[in-house]
């Protein structure tokens, strides 16, 4: 059975000795792309030159249009699903340092600098087939706030962005909507537009995912966007990506992830 997670790279960067199993995706528009050897989200059907606005999704659609496996996920060049459990220091590390956490329960990331420590502790292939033979989709460890996830969007972005999915919802899937109730009023949200799961699974996501997001780029000014704030689809994608799963019940495998804060190329 064909798998691939793609390893979505903004910039050069070190590629880590996985395997076949992971493919390093070059996404977006970067000094000397062109002379990189590898996968780049550029060739094909793409939507590359949005990468400022749909962030990693840009590898992510690439995938979709211009692969083909029998299992497929996304991971980041610093963001890697792990099976392995955290090391009891690392949790005792992360209380003592975070005594006023937002972050109900444990920490979904395992924060490290040890490259060489964890990469024996990333998600092979041989655990991810395992995995989906039980479950329908592998997510990072949902983050669970102690507010709603209307109250933690308005906190960071413009809670009109919300609206906009909402009015979209009741245009094309208005059977999605007590569910998109439910996730804004809840505090579960399934961050990073990381998954993993069976192909005919993913063909569904994928294309009711960007027929949402090309919606709502159809009806905002993506150009209003300022600094930070103009990764919006890539935001919005995570909300949409919360409602899909909850709504169609699929059943969720939650891991951890390892993340390489000083990831220097080599």
């Amino acid at each position: 059975m064909k798998a691939h997670i793609y390893t979505m790279y903004y910039k050069p960067g070190r590629i880590l000795p996985l395997g076949d199993f992971y493919q390093p995706l070059f996404c977006g528009q970067f000094a000397g792309k062109s002379k990189l050897i590898g996968l780049k989200d550029d060739q094909g059907e793409n939507i590359s030159d949005r990468n400022e606005f749909y962030s990693e999704l840009t590898g992510t659609y690439w995938a979709w249009k211009n692969t083909q496996q029998e299992i497929v996920g996304v991971c980041h060049y610093r963001r890697y699903f792990t099976a392995q459990p955290e090391p009891w220091y690392l949790k005792l590390k992360y209380f003592i340092t975070h005594p006023f956490k937002i972050q109900k329960g444990p920490n979904p990331l395992i924060y490290t600098n040890n490259v060489e420590k964890y990469i024996p502790k990333i998600l092979t292939e041989a655990e991810a087939k395992e995995i989906l033979d039980v479950h329908d989709i592998v997510l990072p460890t949902a983050r669970r706030f102690r507010y709603s996830i209307r109250t933690h969007y308005s906190k960071y972005h413009d809670i009109r962005d919300m609206e906009i999915v909402t009015e979209i919802l009741k245009e094309k899937f208005p059977e999605y909507l007590n569910s998109w109730e439910k996730v804004l009023s809840g505090n579960v949200l399934y961050a990073n537009n990381m998954f993993i799961l069976k192909n005919d699974l993913f063909q569904k996501f994928m294309d009711w995912w960007f027929e949402m997001l090309f919606e709502f780029e159809k009806r905002e000014n993506l150009e209003s966007y300022q600094g930070y704030q103009r990764r919006i689809l890539g935001f919005v994608a995570e909300r949409l990506l919360t409602l899909w799963v909850i709504h169609n019940e699929l059943k969720i495998k939650e891991l951890k992830l390892i993340y390489f804060k000083k990831f220097k190329s080599h």
